[in-house]
C-alpha cells in the first residue's frame, strides 16, 4: 500500500505531500502520523499541501483530525503551501478546520512551529515555578 512519508527534523515532523489523496491514503496518514509523533515525541508537525490541486471535504476534514490528535498528543500542525483554489474551495464548502495553523511556505510555517515551542516553554517555565 502506498504511504506518504514522514521526516524527523529535529523536534519537529515533516510531511510533504506529493501524491493525489484519497480516503485510504489520508487514513493511513493519520495512523502514520500519530504513531511517529508517539515514537518520536515531536512537539511539532508541518503538513505540505503545495502538491494538492484539490482537497475535498473529506482530505480537509482528515488534516483537521490530525491536527487534533497531534495537539492531544502535545504536537502543533502547521499545514503550509495552500493553493488559492485548494483555500477557496474549503471557504465554498464551508469547511473549518479548527486547531489547524496555515503558513504560506515551508520556511514561514517552522518559524511559525518554532514560535509556538518558545512560547509553550516559557508558559512551561512560568507555571513551574508558580508551583
Amino acid at each position: 500500500m502506498e504511504r506518504i512519508p514522514i521526516l524527523k527534523m529535529g523536534e519537529y515532523l515533516l510531511v510533504s505531500i506529493q501524491v493525489d489523496m484519497h480516503d485510504r491514503l489520508a487514513l493511513a496518514l493519520q495512523e502514520d502520523l500519530t504513531a511517529r509523533i508517539s515514537e518520536t515525541g515531536a512537539h511539532g508537525v508541518l503538513i505540505d499541501i503545495s502538491s494538492l490541486e484539490i482537497v475535498d471535504s473529506f482530505i480537509g476534514r482528515m488534516i483537521s483530525n490530525i491536527a487534533a490528535m497531534a495537539r492531544i498528543m502535545d504536537a502543533e500542525t502547521v499545514v503550509v503551501g495552500m493553493r488559492p483554489a485548494v483555500a477557496i474551495t474549503l471557504v465554498e464548502l464551508g469547511l473549518s478546520m479548527p486547531g489547524v495553523r496555515t503558513a504560506l511556505n515551508v520556511e514561514k510555517g517552522m518559524e511559525l512551529l518554532r514560535a509556538t515551542a518558545t512560547t509553550s516553554r516559557v508558559r512551561v517555565s512560568r507555571d513551574t515555578r508558580r508551583s
